[in-house]
C-alpha cells in the first residue's frame, strides 16, 4: 500500500498526539503552524511555520500531503476551503463555518431537536437589557474563544449597564445552568452510519478549563444512551468524517443539554490513549485517511488530570507507578493555567 502523507494544520499538543498515533500507523505528518514554537515540531516528520493565509505556502502544503486534517478549529474557513480546493481536507470545512460560530452552531442542534441552554444573539448593550430575563448569564463572543477566553459572567442588570462591547462584533448570551455535572461523548465517524463511539467522560472545570475527566461517568443509564444517541446524530446529520466530541451540560432538573461540540480529538478523551485499544487519535487517523475501521475495547477505567503551568515541574520529577502515564507536551514557556502536559490513571474495570 502507498505510505499515506497526511498534512495536519495546527502544531499545539492535539497535533503532537495525532503524529504519534499516525507514526503507529506508519502514516508520514507534515504539521504546519503559524507558532514557530509549536509542541508538533517534536512529533511531526516535517513541520512548515508560516501565517496560514501565505497562499504560496497553501499551495505548497496541499501538493505535498495525500490527506489534510486540522487540530483546532479556529482556522479561517476561507483558508481550509481553499485548501480542500486542492487537496481534500477532513472533517469538511462547511462543517468549521456552523460550528466556529456558536449561534449557528446551537441552532443547527435545536434544529436537531436537541436542547441546548437558552439563548439570544447580542450585537449591542440594548440587546442585554431587553434579555435580562436570561439573567444570571454568561455573555461569549460568537466566534473565537476556549478554555474561559471572551466570556463574561453577568449576574444583574448593573453587570449588564458596566460591561463594554466591541463595535462589529456579535455575542451570545447563555442563560447560566444549575449545573449537576458535565459530560462529554466522542465519536469517530467513518462514513455513513458507520462509528466507534466511547462511552460519556464525566468531567470537571476550574475557571473555564477542564481539569478532570474520568470513565465511568456517574450518570444515569438514560444519559448514558441519550447523550451517545445525540453524538452519533449530530455527526450524521454535519456528514462528518473523524473524530467530534459533544459536551453536555446535566442540570438539576437532569435535563440533557448540549453545551457545544467540538470538530476535533478533544481534550477530554486524551486518556484513550492509556485506557483504550484504540485512541480517538488514531480512529482520527483512520477515519480522515481512509483505512480500515477496527472495533474500539475499552481496556481500563481511567481518570485524566491537565497539569497547568508551573504544576509542570513537580509532574517532570514524578516517580510513576505502573498505572500512571504522564505526558510532557514540551512547551517552552510556562504561563500561568496553560495546559502544559497531562496525567492519566488506569484502573481495572470493576465486573
Amino acid at each position: 500500500m502507498k505510505k499515506i502523507n497526511l498534512g495536519i494544520l495546527g502544531g499545539g499538543q492535539l497535533g503532537s498526539m495525532l503524529c504519534m498515533a499516525a507514526k503507529k500507523l506508519n502514516i508520514y505528518t507534515i504539521v504546519w503552524s503559524d507558532d514557530s514554537a509549536s509542541p508538533a515540531k517534536e512529533f511531526a516528520d516535517e513541520f512548515i511555520f508560516s501565517n496560514y493565509n501565505d497562499n504560496e505556502k497553501i499551495n505548497y502544503f496541499a501538493k505535498k500531503v495525500d490527506k489534510i486534517t486540522f487540530e483546532f478549529e479556529n482556522i479561517p474557513f476561507d483558508i481550509l476551503d481553499k485548501l480542500n480546493s486542492i487537496k481534500e481536507v477532513l472533517p469538511k470545512p462547511q462543517i468549521n463555518k456552523i460550528v466556529q460560530n456558536r449561534i449557528l452552531e446551537k441552532d443547527f442542534v435545536n434544529n436537531q431537536n436537541i436542547k441546548t441552554t437558552e439563548y439570544k444573539k447580542v450585537s449591542k448593550k440594548e440587546d442585554l437589557m431587553s434579555n435580562a430575563d436570561l439573567l444570571p448569564a454568561m455573555l461569549k463572543t460568537a466566534t473565537l474563544g476556549y478554555d474561559g477566553k471572551g466570556q463574561f459572567k453577568l449576574n444583574n442588570l448593573e453587570d449588564c449597564k458596566s460591561i463594554s462591547l466591541s463595535k462589529n462584533t456579535n455575542y451570545i448570551l447563555e442563560k447560566l445552568v444549575n449545573l449537576k455535572k458535565e459530560i462529554s461523548v466522542i465519536v469517530t465517524r467513518f462514513k455513513k452510519n458507520e462509528y466507534e463511539i466511547y462511552e460519556p467522560f464525566e468531567n470537571r472545570h476550574e475557571d473555564q478549563i477542564l481539569r478532570v475527566s474520568k470513565i465511568p461517568a456517574n450518570i444515569s443509564k438514560e444519559h448514558f444512551s441519550q447523550s451517545i444517541e445525540y453524538a452519533k446524530k449530530i455527526s450524521e446529520k454535519l456528514d462528518y468524517v473523524g473524530t467530534l466530541c459533544v459536551e453536555f451540560f446535566i442540570d438539576d432538573k437532569d435535563n440533557l443539554l448540549v453545551n457545544e461540540i467540538a470538530p476535533r480529538v478533544h481534550n477530554s478523551g486524551h486518556m484513550t490513549i492509556n485506557s483504550h485499544n484504540i485512541s480517538q487519535f488514531e480512529n482520527h487517523i483512520r477515519a480522515v485517511c481512509g483505512l480500515k475501521k477496527l472495533k474500539t475495547l475499552k481496556l481500563y477505567n481511567a481518570e485524566m488530570t491537565n497539569i497547568l503551568g508551573k504544576e509542570i515541574i513537580k509532574f517532570k520529577e514524578k516517580k510513576l507507578q505502573d498505572n500512571e502515564f504522564f505526558f510532557d507536551y514540551l512547551k517552552k514557556e510556562i504561563k500561568e493555567k496553560r495546559k502544559m502536559g497531562h496525567f492519566t490513571e488506569i484502573n481495572k474495570i470493576n465486573d
